[in-house]
């Protein structure tokens, strides 16, 4: 089934202007689990409660606050909210080009396909092509709810993607990070490193060959559960932390079997089948995705 758009706008740059539509390119497959009444089955309504007047609140009778101080804060309408926003525009404007490598994947926040709305299939597929060759990625401004939101569009399979980025501030610095100083590092234990390293190393990312055993793990005490079946849950033996030798550690992990460079998927999902606690079964590939909402 053809996938359905959310939205549509128009990439710019120079004097080019694309139309295009955006698609839904991730979705979360975690389990989530709903909050019911123990004695009912029920699933609870969580309401808006004023601890100083002890009563709930409607949502008539809120405003937002943006807090300056401990327990202080300054009130605003939505009417003045809306003053404030962004005028209301839905063309993405390629700032610059720069390249992939030289942006850190600590400032993606989501992402998005973009294909090409009718008429603009060759200009579309011309930038794409373009972006492809010159291993250039765009940097852009677009403006989302009222807000300026910074962009990455790139190549990807064919076509063009869409990145949500955080801006400079929103990153936290990582000289906040306590490092514990800087340990000397002796030559035999940076080479045996190197050389572990390599030994994992494979050619290409294979992402199919990592799964969640913690989901399968719940559908499956969920489908016996559904079935009436007695269920005994056997606790995880935690592995206790103990203090270990840095060499004899990286000599005992080189010493191990190991698959290399192509070979590894393969080894290493056997590996993983074998590692899979009994309560586990095979994901079921009928099961349909969980779409988020998102708002056009």
């Amino acid at each position: 089934m053809a996938a359905r758009s959310i939205g549509s706008g128009t990439i710019s740059f120079g004097l080019v202007s694309i139309p295009i539509r955006m698609y839904v390119a991730t979705h979360s497959e975690q389990v989530s689990f709903n909050m019911l009444h123990r004695d009912c089955g029920t699933r609870i309504r969580q309401q808006l409660y004023c601890p100083r007047h002890e009563r709930v609140v409607e949502r008539s009778e809120i405003v937002k606050g943006y807090q300056f101080q401990q327990d202080r804060f300054v009130t605003f309408t939505d009417e003045e909210l809306r003053a404030l926003e962004a005028e209301a525009n839905r063309a993405i404007e390629i700032q610059e080009f720069v390249p992939l490598d030289q942006v850190d994947p600590i400032y993606f926040e989501n992402a998005h396909y973009l294909g090409p709305d009718k008429g603009a299939e060759k200009a579309y597929h011309l930038l794409a092509q373009a972006m492809l060759e010159t291993g250039k990625v765009a940097l852009a401004q677009a403006v989302s709810r009222g807000k300026e939101e910074l962009i990455l569009i790139r190549p990807f399979d064919g076509g063009l993607t869409l990145h949500s980025m955080y801006h400079a501030d929103e990153v936290r610095p990582f000289k906040e990070i306590d490092m514990g100083g800087e340990p000397k590092l002796k030559a035999n234990e940076l080479e045996l490193a190197r050389r572990l390293i390599q030994q994992l190393a494979a050619k290409s990312f294979h992402p199919e060959q990592y799964e969640d055993h913690y989901r399968d793990r719940v559908e499956a005490m969920v489908k016996k559960k559904m079935e009436g079946e007695e269920v005994t849950v056997a606790e995880v033996e935690k592995p206790r932390a103990q203090v270990i030798d840095l060499m004899e550690a990286l000599k005992k992990s080189l010493g191990r079997e190991g698959a290399r460079g192509e070979e590894r998927p393969a080894a290493a999902r056997e590996a993983a089948g074998k590692r899979r606690p009994a309560a586990a079964v095979p994901r079921r590939e009928t099961r349909g995705p969980r779409r988020r909402v998102h708002k056009k």
